[in-house]
């Protein structure tokens, strides 16, 4: 079992310098550990290179910055170390986050594995299939160094980080906190230490001091269990009539368009509960598990998200008059809810329905019509199980890695 004492007084790496590891470092930070935040060049110049001097600054983006038990915590944050050198960050370092989209997963994995430590811990925020990349990484390697790595279904928050004039400032703004998060090792006789171990990440403080971690069943389960494509892929593709119209027809700010506000609605609400029923009899041919919702909660304003930081019960419905108080987006198509969600999300439903003879009529719709807006081929281009390393497993043999780590090779 981990020990939380040593793991908390040891340095935390964060690799990412977008919303996700800003926040998670900075969260880390004023909870009082030594963190070291890293990105990769050329985006360092762009994400990082100014917080050496300014840190990051943790506010509330209203009216939704609380969790359901109120816990807060903003303020400056400083780090010990800002580099441009993964092999800097995780010297030393007991707990490794990453926190990138899985399109950067590859690029840090290369330089991150060299200078693995036995004994380190990797959390994937979120993990999008990373857990499993970056095992079949370090095989190609060669790497034997004994870490537990592990992924998330989402992020601790919803956070955003500041621009002016599309440059990032030094804030980060939380929309909500989540209360619990679903999370899963590779392999699973790693879980109880991967699971044990949040408790030493103050980025996870409000889930720990909520309602706590819940264990998925295996990473397969955590993807599955992502809401991001079921929620994202529909509203976006389904409703980009009103975000491309909303600062013309519509005669509004671009930049005030919320997904949740302005494109949600019962007959999409549909489109992303069949899309989920196919997750659910992807994730039963398989023999993993997946998060469980209720058919009403697709059928309100905040969707299956509201219960992630509100827990059951938080629903706005859709006759009521309601504004979210903040911009969400997306405010292209070109946006990660389509350029990361349909080519990682869907197209792994879409490859493991073929495996396992799964009818994805849904999800391969979102891909089709997502590509033809956005000029790309999802199907030639998106995530396979290849990249994986699974496409080879068969039933059996895809259960005893995720379970037991015993991994066969093609």
């Amino acid at each position: 079992m981990a020990d939380i004492e040593a793991l908390r007084k040891a340095p935390v790496a964060v690799l990412g310098g977008g919303a996700v590891g800003k926040t998670c470092a900075a969260d880390c930070a004023l909870a009082g550990q030594e963190v070291r935040i890293c990105d990769l060049q050329p985006f360092f110049q762009t994400t990082l290179a100014t917080v050496a001097r300014t840190g990051i600054t943790v506010q509330a983006k209203p009216p939704a910055t609380q969790s359901k038990y109120g816990f807060e915590r903003f303020g400056k944050a400083t780090f010990d170390l800002v580099t441009d050198s993964v092999a800097e960050a995780v010297k030393g370092a007991k707990i490794i986050i990453v926190g990138v989209p899985s399109i950067a997963h590859e690029p840090f994995f290369k330089e991150l594995i060299p200078h693995l430590e036995d004994g380190q811990i990797i959390h994937i925020i979120p993990d999008n299939y990373g857990s499993l990349k970056l095992r079949k990484l370090m095989r190609e390697a060669g790497c034997d160094k004994k870490v537990v790595i592990g992924g998330w279904s989402s992020a601790p928050y919803g956070t955003r980080v500041d621009t002016e004039g599309g440059v990032m400032n030094a804030h980060v703004s939380l929309v909500y906190r989540a209360i619990t998060l679903r999370g899963a090792a590779l392999p699973m006789t790693d879980q109880d230490e991967f699971l044990e171990s949040t408790k030493a990440l103050g980025c996870f403080d409000a889930i720990t001091e909520g309602d706590g971690v819940v264990s998925g069943g295996t990473v397969l389960d955590t993807g599955f269990s992502n809401v991001n494509p079921v929620i994202h892929v529909p509203g976006t593709v389904l409703g980009v009539s009103t975000m491309e119209n909303f600062g013309t027809v519509l005669r509004g700010n671009i930049h005030d368009y919320s997904i949740y506000s302005h494109s949600f609605c019962p007959s999409i609400s549909e489109v992303q509960y069949e899309f989920y029923n196919e997750e659910i009899a992807l994730a039963k041919a398989i023999g993993v598990g997946i998060q469980e919702f209720k058919k009403d909660v697709f059928f309100q304003r905040t969707s299956v998200l509201g219960e992630e930081y509100m827990g059951e019960g938080c629903t706005v419905p859709f006759e009521e008059e309601w504004e979210v108080g903040y911009a969400t987006g997306p405010f292209s198509i070109y946006n990660r809810y389509v350029t990361e969600d349909v080519p990682v999300g869907c197209h792994v439903y879409h490859e493991l329905g073929k495996k396992f003879g799964v009818s994805t009529p849904i999800i391969d719709s979102m891909i089709a019509i997502a590509g033809v807006m956005t000029h790309k081929n999802y199907f030639e281009t998106g995530l396979t199980l290849e990249d994986l390393g699974i496409a080879h497993l068969s039933k059996d043999e895809l259960l005893d890695y995720l379970n037991n780590g015993t991994y066969v090779e093609a």
